[in-house]
C-alpha cells in the first residue's frame, strides 16, 4: 500500500497571500463610490434584470456602459450580497489580485523551482500598479486574473496531454474578452506559439485542437455581442461609446484598435441621461475620455451624495432640460430611448461627437 502523502503548507506563500490581502484591502471600507462611472452602472444593474443583462449605465435603460458586462455582473452580485458600497464593488478586484499572486506562484514553481515562485509571487503582491488596480472597481485586476487562469489551464493541458484543458484555456480567454474586449486577445499569439512548440503530440491532433480551441474562444467571446446586436434597437439600451449602436463595432473600435492607436474620440452615450427618478446623470458620461482613469476623483461630500447617489457633475435643471450646442435634449417622458438621444445622423447629440 502506498503511504498517503502528508499535506505540506508553504508558509512563505501563505504570508505572501496575507500581505497581498492587506495591500489590496487596506482602508477600502473608507472608499465611498470609487470610480463613479462604474459604480453608477452597478447601481443601475441592481434595479432590474434588463439593466443587469445589458450593463446599463442609467437605471432607465437608455445607454450601456462602455465595456462588456462580465466584470460588472460580478460587482453587482457582490453589491447585492453586501449592499452597494465602495468596498463591496472593490472586493471582487481585491480578491482577483490575491488570486493572481497565487496563480503566478503555481505557474512558476514547476519549471523554475520553489524560490523563484515565491519571489515572483512576492514581487506581484508588492507591485504598486497591481495593488492600485486591485483597490478600484476598474476591470484590469479581474482581466489579469482571468488571463493567468487561462495560462494555468494551458500549462496543465500541455503537461498532462489533456485537450480539454487546452480548449478550456481559450474559453476562459473568451470570458476575458467579455471583460475588456480585444485587450484580452493580446496573450493569444504567445499561447498558440507555446502549444506549437511545447505540446508533444502528432501534428494532425495539434492542428485540430488549436482550430477547435480558437473556435470556442470566438464563440464565447462574441456570444453576448451577437445576442445584443440582434435585439431590436428600440428594445435595448444604446451601446455606449459606439458610433453605430453596435457591440461589435465597440469591440473593434473604441475597445479595440483605438486602444492601440490612442484614438478615443468615437461615439458615446447620450450627453444627458436620467435615472429612473428623473435625476440627470452628467459629468462622466461621454465617449471621448477613457473612463479607466476616473478613479482619482475626490470623495468630498456633495449634495447628490447626501441623497445617496454616486457623485457626478450633475448639470443644473436648465442645462439638463435645455439644448446646448449640438447636444440633443432628453425627453424624460419618452418611452423610446432613440427619441431621448436624438437622431443618429450628423451631429446626433452624443457626447464625444461623430
Amino acid at each position: 500500500m502506498r503511504p498517503t502523502a502528508k499535506l505540506r503548507w508553504d508558509i512563505p506563500l501563505i504570508l505572501i497571500a496575507l500581505l497581498s490581502a492587506f495591500f489590496n484591502g487596506y482602508n477600502i471600507w473608507d472608499e465611498r463610490y470609487v470610480n463613479t462611472y462604474y459604480t453608477t452602472t452597478v447601481a443601475s444593474m441592481m434595479q432590474s434584470l434588463h439593466n443587469f443583462f445589458f450593463a446599463s449605465l442609467d437605471s432607465a435603460g437608455f445607454v450601456t456602459v462602455d465595456k462588456p458586462p462580465v466584470t460588472f455582473w460580478i460587482q453587482t452580485l457582490s453589491a447585492e450580497l453586501f449592499g452597494l458600497h465602495g468596498w463591496s464593488v472593490i472586493l471582487p478586484q481585491a480578491l482577483a489580485g490575491i488570486g493572481s499572486v497565487l496563480l503566478l506562484y503555481v505557474l512558476i514553481k514547476p519549471t523554475f523551482g520553489l524560490a523563484a515562485a515565491r519571489i515572483s509571487a512576492l514581487v506581484m503582491a508588492c507591485s504598486p500598479v497591481a495593488v492600485a488596480v486591485s483597490r478600484t472597481n476598474n476591470i484590469d485586476s479581474m482581466l489579469v486574473f482571468t488571463l493567468l487562469l487561462a495560462a494555468w489551464l494551458l500549462f496543465r493541458g500541455i503537461k498532462h496531454n489533456k485537450s480539454g484543458c487546452l480548449i478550456g484555456a481559450f474559453a476562459v480567454i473568451g470570458i476575458a474578452f467579455n471583460m475588456k474586449m480585444l485587450q484580452a486577445y493580446m496573450v493569444v499569439p504567445a499561447l498558440l506559439v507555446l502549444i506549437v512548440i511545447a505540446w508533444q503530440v502528432k501534428r494532425k491532433r495539434k492542428i485540430s485542437v488549436i482550430a477547435g480551441a480558437v473556435a470556442v474562444m470566438l464563440m464565447v467571446s462574441f456570444s453576448w455581442a451577437v445576442i445584443v446586436d440582434f435585439i431590436p434597437e428600440d428594445q435595448r439600451p444604446y451601446i455606449g461609446s459606439s458610433n453605430t449602436d453596435s457591440v461589435l463595432e465597440l469591440a473593434l473600435g473604441y475597445n479595440g484598435i483605438s486602444r492601440l492607436t490612442g484614438d478615443k474620440g468615437g461615439g458615446g452615450a447620450p450627453s444627458q441621461v436620467r435615472n429612473a427618478g428623473g435625476m440627470p446623470i452628467g459629468g462622466f458620461i461621454g465617449g471621448g475620455a477613457d473612463r479607466d482613469q476616473r478613479d482619482g476623483q475626490s470623495n468630498q461630500t456633495r449634495p447628490d451624495q447626501e441623497r445617496g447617489m454616486p457623485p457626478g457633475d450633475a448639470p443644473s435643471r436648465e442645462q439638463a432640460l435645455g439644448t446646448k450646442g449640438d447636444q440633443a435634449p432628453i425627453n424624460g417622458n419618452s418611452s423610446n430611448p432613440r427619441e431621448a438621444i436624438g437622431s443618429r445622423d450628423g451631429n446626433r447629440g452624443f457626447a464625444g461627437g461623430g
